[in-house]
């Protein structure tokens, strides 16, 4: 009988995983945008950056297990998620992230934004993921705008320069008022016009 009393208290003493009390919940939850905020997705090909979020607790830890929902607009600019959905539901990994993998861009060009709601053991949070969906076509355009401003500085540096030197030229004395050639480029009488390289 004695033994028995002592086995029993030693298997009372040992922590058993049901026996064991659970995870203190969190106070307040924090969703921290990771990635995907301020992406410009491409229509033309139907790509679009992931949104991450990382979920963490008043102390800044992450949270694993949490449960966050990523929804989108269900008119205007947006997409959707696999099969047609506007909605993902994904459970936070060991260090706390959720990804809305399969994410792709609708027809719709302009702003939007991916509405994320966050919930563990009945605390919740919510943010907002801004991204915008836009043609290539229209990003190379202004891609081109931006090459051919840099063109206009670099041909009117070179231009400068080049009439810089055809005054040193003059006032020394050498007769020669003609300014040293830069190779590819050509200065002419005439309306001029400048343009992206070909």
């Amino acid at each position: 009988m004695r033994r028995l009393s002592v086995l029993l208290a030693v298997l009372i003493a040992l922590p058993f995983p049901g026996l064991m009390p659970a995870q203190d919940a969190p106070r307040q939850l924090n969703l921290v945008i990771v990635e995907g905020d301020g992406a410009i997705n491409n229509i033309r090909q139907r790509t679009a950056r992931a949104p991450i979020v990382q979920v963490e607790d008043e102390n800044h830890k992450p949270v694993a297990g949490a449960v966050v929902v990523f929804a989108l607009p269900s008119e205007g600019a947006g997409g959707t998620f696999a099969e047609g959905a506007r909605t993902l539901t994904v459970i936070t990994d060991n260090q706390g992230r959720a990804v809305a993998t399969g994410l792709r861009p609708n027809g719709v060009s302009g702003q939007f934004q991916i509405h994320v709601t966050a919930s563990y053991r009945g605390s919740t949070a919510n943010t907002q993921i801004g991204q915008t969906n836009a043609a290539a076509a229209g990003a190379g355009a202004a891609a081109g705008a931006g090459i051919s401003t840099k063109l206009i500085i670099i041909l009117a540096a070179v231009a400068g320069a080049a009439a810089g030197g055809a005054i040193i030229a003059t006032r020394s004395g050498s007769g020669n008022a003609s300014p040293p050639p830069v190779p590819g480029v050509t200065i002419a009488p005439g309306t001029g016009t400048v343009g992206p390289p070909r």
